[in-house]
C-alpha cells in the first residue's frame, strides 16, 4: 500500500460545521502537519483546490525545501489554466524538488464555482476540454526529454509548437492521478490517465467501477492503478473510535447540516451525487458499509466517509479495498496533524506499506519513551 495524508488547506477542526474548536490554516501548521506526513513516512500528500482552498501550488511550493521525501499531489484544473502554463509549471516543481511530483486532474463539479471562475460550458463539454487539456499536457512534457515540440488541433484547445525547455524530472511526466463517476470520467480515465481515484464508497461499488475501468482501459490497450480517498477515526478500541466520530459531529445542527446538503445538491458532479446518496443528509443511518461512517459527508463536499475502528478493524477494512485493487490510500482525519500521528503510531505497524518508514539511525542509544521514575525504560512494545 501507498498511504498519502492531506493538508488542509481549506480549515480544520475539532468538529465539523462549527467555529468551535477550530484552528486557523496558517503555514506554520501547514508546514507542521507536512513534515509530520514525511518524518512519520506517509508517502504523500494531496492538497485540495476551488475556491475554499488557499492555492494547491503556492502552497505545495513553499514546502518543498522544509519536507526531504514526502510528495505533493497537486491539482491541475483543466478550462482554468492553459495547458501550456501547467506543464511548464509541472515541469519546475518537479525537478525543484526532486522529482516529488503527481498531478491530481481535476475537472471541476461545481457549475457555481466554475462560473465563477469564467468557465460557462456544460458537463460533458468540461470533460472534453479535459481531454484536449491532456493530450497536449503530456505531448508538451513527453517531447521535452528531447527538446522537441508538439501541434495539437482538439475540439477545444489548440497548441501550435508547444514545448517546454526544462523537462520534468520524472520520465515521461509526473504520474496523473483523477477521478470522476460519470461515463464521460472513465472514458477520460482509460484513455489518459495513470491512476484512477475513487471516493470512499462501499466495497461493491469500488469493486463495479475498477471493473468498470479495467475493462475500457483493456480496449485501448491500457491498464490503471487505482486509489481511494477516505478519511479515517481510528483508536485503541472500536468503542473509543465510535465515540469520536460521533463527537466529531456532535456540535452539528440540522439547519448547517441542510444548508450544505442543499449547495451538494446543485452540483452537477456525479461522485458528489453518489456521496450524498449515502446518507441522504439523515444521522440516523451514517454507517453505509461495515466500519465506513459517512458522518463526515452531511457537511463537507467531496470524500464524504471514513473508516472507523481500533487498528485491526481499519486494517482489515483498508486490505479488503486492497484485494480489490486499491494501491493508494489518500487519508485524513480531524485535526489532522493529531491524526497523522495516531494513524502512523496504530495502523502503519498493521499494513503492508508499500514503502515501509525505517527507522533513522544514529551513533547515540537510549530509551524509548518516557523514563518511568527517573530510572526505567519503558518496556518495549512487542510488534
Amino acid at each position: 500500500m501507498n498511504i498519502f495524508w492531506f493538508l488542509p488547506t481549506h480549515g480544520d477542526s475539532r468538529y465539523l460545521g462549527t467555529s468551535e474548536g477550530a484552528r486557523a490554516v496558517d503555514y506554520p501548521y501547514l508546514r507542521q502537519i507536512a513534515q509530520a506526513a514525511d518524518a512519520l513516512g506517509y508517502d504523500g500528500v494531496l492538497l485540495p483546490t476551488g475556491r475554499s482552498c488557499e492555492d494547491a501550488w503556492v502552497t505545495a511550493a513553499s514546502l518543498i525545501g522544509v519536507t526531504e521525501k514526502l510528495k505533493f499531489l497537486v491539482a491541475v484544473r483543466p478550462g482554468l489554466a492553459s495547458p501550456g502554463l501547467a506543464a511548464r509549471q509541472a515541469a519546475t516543481f518537479d525537478r525543484l524538488s526532486n522529482g516529488r511530483l503527481l498531478i491530481n486532474v481535476v475537472t471541476g463539479g461545481d457549475a457555481a464555482e466554475l462560473e465563477g471562475d469564467g468557465v460557462f460550458v456544460d458537463h460533458e463539454t468540461r470533460y472534453e476540454i479535459t481531454d484536449d487539456f491532456l493530450r497536449i499536457w503530456r505531448g508538451i512534457l513527453e517531447s521535452s526529454h528531447d527538446n522537441g515540440s508538439i501541434d495539437f488541433d482538439g475540439k477545444h484547445l489548440r497548441s501550435k509548437g508547444g514545448r517546454a525547455l526544462y523537462p520534468p524530472l520524472q520520465k515521461p511526466y509526473p504520474p496523473l492521478y483523477f477521478g470522476g463517476s460519470s461515463p464521460a470520467a472513465h472514458v477520460l480515465a482509460a484513455e489518459q490517465v495513470d491512476v484512477y481515484l475513487t471516493w470512499g464508497e462501499p466495497p461493491a461499488a469500488v469493486a463495479e467501477k475498477i471493473a468498470d475501468l479495467r475493462a475500457r482501459a483493456a480496449a485501448v490497450g491500457r491498464s490503471l492503478r487505482f486509489g481511494i480517498r477516505l478519511h479515517v477515526i481510528v483508536r485503541e478500541t472500536n468503542d473509543q473510535a465510535w465515540r469520536a466520530a460521533e463527537e466529531l459531529i456532535s456540535r452539528l445542527d440540522d439547519d448547517t447540516i441542510n444548508r450544505a446538503q442543499q449547495a451538494f445538491a446543485k452540483m452537477d458532479s456525479e461522485g458528489q451525487r453518489r456521496m450524498s446518496a449515502l446518507h441522504g443528509g439523515r444521522r440516523d443511518k451514517l454507517e453505509v458499509s461495515p466500519n465506513l461512517w459517512a458522518g463526515v459527508g452531511l457537511v463537507r463536499g467531496g470524500a464524504g466517509t471514513a473508516l472507523v475502528g481500533d487498528p485491526q478493524t481499519v486494517a482489515a477494512r483498508m486490505q479488503e479495498y486492497a484485494d480489490l485493487g486499491i494501491e493508494t490510500f489518500i487519508l485524513s482525519g480531524y485535526p489532522h496533524l493529531e491524526e497523522a500521528y495516531r494513524f502512523a503510531e496504530l495502523a502503519f505497524p498493521l499494513l503492508p506499506r508499500a514503502q515501509a518508514a525505517k527507522p533513522r539511525q544514529y551513533a547515540l542509544t537510549g530509551p524509548f519513551g518516557e523514563v518511568v521514575g527517573n530510572t526505567y525504560a519503558p518496556k518495549v512494545a512487542q510488534s
